[in-house]
């Protein structure tokens, strides 16, 4: 019981453990006060005692001596004039012994008898007789006889060393219980105003501290999995050692952040780096059969009795084979390629040699070409650029979907707009869109995007994805100044 209470959450633990320490705290203070109080009261009543034996004393002596009982009598009832019942120091009886522990006067004469043997009033009376044989003269003493609700006091009635007597004071227990009550009472309203005051200040002060700890926990507990994110700055604006704390965490989480950046561009570079040993096989392997392919179009290019629709279709084949030599240039980074000025028809290659995919998954095609002239870009990287943005929308659209392509120039860039209806990109996509080997799709090398990106980035461009209502939109804009 006690190990799952030391189990608990800070959030419980804190309040109750205080609350309990206030608890016990106020309960031991009443009850001090209260002791205090009975004490207090016994005092009160002891000095009262002694007062009034030192002071019947004296005129006792006289009246004993010439044996006047009725002097005595009046004498031992004079306290008791005027006084109230109630007075928790007020003798409940006042009892006058000779030296043979008679009763020689008392003020109830009916309960105590002149002359009655005072043992002859009960067990306690003999035990207290006992008692009064020690009492010494000039000497007021206390008793308190057990299972008698009397307070004695007991004053010797004496002078210059001759006694005649005792005189006995009798107090009432229970006359104080009132007194004893009212103060109880006071204590108690003390004690639970003091709880109502500090029990809400424990449970706030214990959560206020207990909350922080409690977020602290649980972000820690999230490393190894996941950077955790950072503390709210106003959970906790102390700078006390739980303020100290949160600052090294806060420092801790900023240096994973940074050592997390840092592997994440080392796994960059092992990617780039992979890729441009790939790119660097390829451009091998594929420039030399290019090169005999351009030779052999560029050939029958002038061969003087080709058809017009013929030499359309081997412009058109040429501007492919040229395409593919300078994307593998493309793919080595290094340097952008030099490519002839872009023009209008560049653009619409790109339509024919789409337009079959587009039919084969019943797409609509929403075409927009506001290019009329040619424009200070490099052809090859526009249309290598213009492809593989379409391509990616056509494998992402589904069947009976749209794409669309829109390239106008606008204010000294010309702006390149590819969209689709497909599944909108995660986050996590997101984050990884444009390194190598991330693909969104199935099946893929995960290199378009990569290498679109490379492209525009050497044009000094920029190019972005967002996900609209119910569309995936790749926008890429190319500084027409980039060339001249």
């Amino acid at each position: 019981m006690i190990k799952s209470l030391f189990n608990l959450s800070f959030r419980a633990k804190i309040p109750l453990w205080g609350s309990l320490l206030i608890l016990v705290t106020a309960g031991l203070v009443g009850l001090t006060l209260m002791f205090r109080a009975y004490d207090d009261l016994r005092q009160d009543v002891l000095i009262s005692a002694d007062s009034l034996g030192r002071t019947l004393s004296n005129t006792l002596f006289p009246a004993m001596l010439h044996d006047d009982v009725w002097r005595a009598f009046e004498i031992i009832n004079a306290p008791f004039h005027g006084a109230t019942p109630e007075n928790p120091v007020q003798a409940s009886a006042l009892i006058l012994l000779d030296n043979q522990e008679r009763v020689y006067v008392s003020t109830l004469p009916e309960t105590y008898p002149t002359l009655a043997d005072f043992h002859r009033f009960g067990p306690h009376y003999a035990e207290l007789a006992e008692k009064l044989k020690d009492v010494k003269e000039e000497t007021t003493q206390s008793f308190e006889i057990e299972g008698s609700d009397q307070i004695f006091v007991a004053a010797p009635i004496s002078d210059g060393g001759k006694r005649l007597g005792t005189l006995l004071i009798l107090y009432s227990k229970t006359v104080s219980v009132p007194r004893f009550r009212a103060t109880a009472l006071r204590a108690g309203s003390i004690t639970l105003l003091v709880l109502v005051v500090l029990l809400p200040i424990n449970w706030y002060w214990g959560r206020r501290m207990a909350v922080p700890l409690v977020q602290l926990s649980s972000r820690m507990g999230e490393i190894g999995t996941r950077i955790p994110d950072a503390l709210d700055s106003d959970a906790y604006a102390y700078q006390d050692e739980l303020g100290q704390l949160f600052i090294a965490f806060a420092e801790m989480v900023e240096e994973l952040r940074e050592s997390e950046r840092m592997k994440n561009e080392m796994v960059q570079s092992q990617r780039l780096a992979a890729v441009g040993s790939l790119a660097a096989g390829i451009a091998h392997e594929v420039n030399n059969p290019l090169c005999g392919m351009l030779t052999a179009v560029d050939t029958l290019k002038h061969r003087p009795d080709i058809d017009p629709r013929v030499m359309k279709t081997i412009g058109m084949l040429e501007r492919g084979l040229i395409q593919i030599s300078d994307t593998v240039r493309a793919l080595l980074v290094e340097a952008r390629a030099q490519s002839r000025p872009l023009a209008p028809n560049d653009i619409e290659d790109v339509r024919t040699l789409l337009q079959p995919q587009t039919q084969k998954k019943n797409l609509r095609l929403e075409w927009r070409n506001e290019l009329t002239g040619e424009v200070a870009l490099p052809a090859t990287d526009v249309r290598q650029i213009l492809i593989n943005l379409l391509l990616n929308a056509i494998q992402a659209a589904p069947e009976g979907g749209y794409v669309e392509s829109a390239i106008s120039p606008l204010a000294g860039e010309l702006v390149i707009s590819i969209a689709n209806d497909g599944k909108p990109l995660t986050d996590e996509q997101m984050t990884h869109l444009f390194e190598p080997f991330a693909t969104t799709k199935e099946s893929g090398h995960g290199l378009g995007l990569w290498v679109t990106y490379q492209i525009v980035q050497q044009l000094g461009g920029s190019i972005a994805a967002e996900n609209a209502p119910g569309t995936i939109r790749f926008t890429v804009r190319l500084p027409l100044e980039r060339l001249s």
